[in-house]
């Protein structure tokens, strides 16, 4: 689960880590009463959606206006916020379709002495969450990591222990953070780690983290992504959570108890268990294919949620081909099989559909397609599977 910008600061003041003085605006007149009240005579306005690149993104059709901008006065602020608002913004991240602005951040000026990147994730190497920084903030961190690796620099943590002060000084040094700016860090860096493990988040990124003038260490930027898995535990969290931000039809099929991610591909897929929809899709794209989601419907789907699943692959209208590719293990196929068939007759297909089937009952399943009367492409195997669909594509 993904949140905007405010939020995150909002989160991280209260956790005790150091964040610029901001409010969150909604309509221009609010943009204009935010400015005020921060009461400094330079202030940032920014657009928040679920995307990264604001600051080089721009609104659809004017690409004089940027996602972040600039102020130095109430009424610029309140021009800026009119001109996001309501607006279509593209960065690098959403794709040309952009998203639309719904609030912009007001943000005090900075005195910005430096600019580094820090960010926490969960490592699955070491089981366990991990501290990157680097000396190259607020810039693209995917090309500093391509580029010159050896810039960014690392420390394991025991998420029961937390970050330790020994670890936090041999990030200073090769940081080139010294005197008071260290002890800063230390109650920065010590502060986000904490939180990133009580609140069990995923990501964690500030870019820019900002050392100012005085020495001090400020989230210039904040990034969060929480484990969805993990927000029973954290109801408050769940309550931040921007639907306007999210994929739809991801919306309905999470509704549904199933789990859906679009794709930019034309062939749509439905398969049992996330290993095994991985391996199809690959194999799609091995055959000269594009998956156009990710879709598993469990061990345990039901007609009725086999049903829902059609009607959201359906639904996207890329979609040109389906490939149903079921192993029955703890689902026998001839479950399966009733299902396609029954969804088959409800939804009413216009794309080719190809199933495959293998595991409990499999004879059983296929006969079951055979004699149904729907004009279903049996597949023997995964890879005759995938070289079908992708034929049923091109022709």
């Amino acid at each position: 689960m993904k949140i905007h910008e405010y939020q995150a600061k909002e989160l991280l003041r209260k956790a005790g880590v150091a964040v610029p003085r901001c409010l969150v605006a909604r309509t221009p007149d609010e943009a204009k009463a935010a400015y005020q009240q921060l009461g400094g005579s330079i202030a940032v306005v920014k657009a928040q959606i679920h995307a990264g690149g604001r600051g080089k993104g721009t609104v659809k059709g004017n690409d004089k206006q940027r996602g972040v901008q600039l102020v130095k006065s109430a009424d610029e602020a309140a021009l800026v916020a009119k001109n996001l608002i309501g607006q279509e913004l593209v960065t690098i991240q959403t794709g040309p379709e952009g998203r639309i602005v719904n609030q912009v951040l007001v943000e005090e000026g900075c005195d910005i002495g430096r600019e580094l990147y820090l960010g926490i994730v969960v490592d699955r190497a070491s089981y366990g969450p991990v501290l990157m920084v680097s000396s190259e903030g607020g810039v693209n961190i995917e090309e500093v990591a391509e580029k010159t690796p050896e810039l960014i620099f690392k420390e394991r943590f025991d998420p029961a222990y937390g970050l330790q002060s020994y670890q936090v000084r041999k990030l200073c040094e090769k940081l080139g953070i010294t005197g008071a700016s260290v002890r800063s860090a230390e109650s920065f860096m010590k502060g986000l780690c904490k939180f990133f493990v009580q609140s069990d988040c995923s990501l964690a990124e500030i870019n820019p983290l900002v050392v100012t003038k005085s020495g001090e260490l400020i989230a210039l930027d904040a990034k969060m992504t929480f484990d969805d898995n993990a927000m029973f535990r954290h109801k408050d969290l769940l309550e931040l959570r921007d639907l306007n931000e999210e994929e739809p039809l991801e919306i309905k099929a999470a509704n549904a108890g199933l789990s859906y991610v679009k794709l930019d591909g034309n062939i749509g897929c439905l398969v049992n268990g996330a290993g095994l929809a991985m391996s199809t899709m690959d194999l799609i794209k091995l055959h000269g294919g594009e998956p156009a989601n990710f879709l598993d419907v469990g061990g345990g789907a039901n007609e009725a949620q086999v049903t829902e699943a059609f009607r959201i692959l359906l639904s996207d209208k890329n979609v040109k081909a389906v490939l149903v590719n079921i192993f029955g293990g703890i689902m026998r196929c001839t479950t399966i099989a009733n299902a396609v068939v029954a969804a088959y007759k409800s939804v009413g297909f216009n794309v080719p559909l190809v199933v495959r089937l293998e595991g409990t009952e499999v004879a059983e399943g296929r006969k079951i397609l055979a004699e149904s009367g729907a004009a279903i492409i049996s597949a023997e195997g995964l890879t005759d599977a995938a070289k079908k669909v992708v034929a049923s594509v091109s022709a």
